[in-house]
């Protein structure tokens, strides 16, 4: 699961002389620290945020020749990882608030207000999830592991994601947030699944043939095929994911 990002800038970053910690270590303190089973504490978090800065300091200093070099899960990782800790700080930058969607980033919104540098570009939230992650990562399960502070979407995971166990967080992610029946169950032959799986529909249905079918076994002692069960998708909540 290699891919390489096309060139996309001009002038080429100079590498820093240590190696890049692939371990995501200070971001792994952070969410340790901060995150929890019912969700972000974000009033301890901004007490941090100078430690989360720096962080993404580090990550905006990955060139793109860097990034190519390396393998893929430790390329989907980064992303991933970028992904959320820009997230927290875009929260951050406006906490208290009550919901990321409606009162972060103007009218354009948080997932396209262009704020995150990284490979010697400026880019917004939708840019790294749909043209690098989704893009590039035939990995429908990344949508488990992205997430849009807000109380609908799937956790926010209290641990970095590194790429030698990347395969099992995805699969933990995935798993748990299936697992969790207030955006997912079913119920006879009535199947009601989070509408991530409406809006990412193509993703799922590349990867399975069908959202069914890539939904099929993580619901144990059931058969779940197309056609054989009514599916409709739960609302999505919008408040902010803070506990």
């Amino acid at each position: 699961m290699k891919t390489l990002i096309p060139a996309l800038i001009a002038t080429v970053i100079i590498n820093t002389a240590a190696a890049f910690d692939q371990s995501h270590a200070a971001w792994d303190t952070l969410l340790k620290k901060h995150v929890q089973p019912t969700g972000v504490d974000y009033t301890s978090f901004k007490k941090d945020q100078s430690k989360l800065k720096a962080y993404l300091k580090d990550l905006s200093g990955i060139s793109t020749k860097e990034f190519n070099d390396w393998a893929g899960p430790d390329q989907l990782a980064y992303l991933t990882n970028l992904y959320n800790a820009s997230t927290i700080d875009l929260v951050l930058e406006h906490y208290p608030i009550k919901s990321f969607k409606d009162e972060v980033g103007g009218k354009e919104g948080p997932w396209k207000h262009s704020f995150i540098k990284a490979l010697g570009k400026t880019y917004t939230l939708d840019q790294i999830e749909h043209e690098l992650i989704r893009k590039h990562y035939a990995e429908p399960r990344v949508h488990f592991a992205l997430n849009c502070a807000s109380a609908g979407c799937p956790p926010l995971r209290s641990e970095a994601f590194i790429g030698e166990n990347l395969e099992k967080q995805l699969e933990e992610q995935t798993s748990k947030f299936l697992g969790n029946a207030a955006n997912n169950s079913l119920n006879g032959k009535n199947l009601k699944l989070s509408p991530i799986f409406d809006w990412f529909k193509e993703d799922f249905i590349k990867k399975s043939g069908s959202v069914e079918a890539f939904v099929n076994p993580y619901f144990p002692d059931t058969s779940i095929k197309k056609g054989d069960v009514k599916l409709s998708y739960s609302d999505y909540g919008w408040n902010l994911n803070d506990i």
